[in-house]
């Protein structure tokens, strides 16, 4: 398939914010422009969501509370036990 260079404007901050994101996922911003109208013809529509999974502020919050040795409930002999600590009526 041959290939045309094509002109758009894009915000300068968007672009390069974007650049990053794609670098990230391995890729260039012609890549990804591409991969995109390829799925957004194949689907009649704007195709999807392409994201970098990144925990949340309550997850990042577990994860150092654990990173220092608080908050950490466990080991449980059973499930029963598990359950209580869970707070799980039965």
């Amino acid at each position: 398939m041959a290939k045309v260079s094509t002109n758009i404007t894009i915000d300068a901050e968007v672009k390069k914010q974007a650049q990053k994101l794609f670098a990230d996922l391995g890729m260039d911003l012609s890549t990804a422009i591409n991969i995109y109208l390829k799925k957004a013809l194949a689907e009649q529509g704007i195709p999807f969501e392409v994201t970098l999974s990144a925990p949340n502020a309550q997850t990042l919050q577990a994860i150092a509370e654990t990173e220092r040795g608080q908050n950490i409930c466990g080991p449980f002999d059973t499930v029963d036990a598990l359950m209580e600590a869970l707070d799980v009526k039965n």
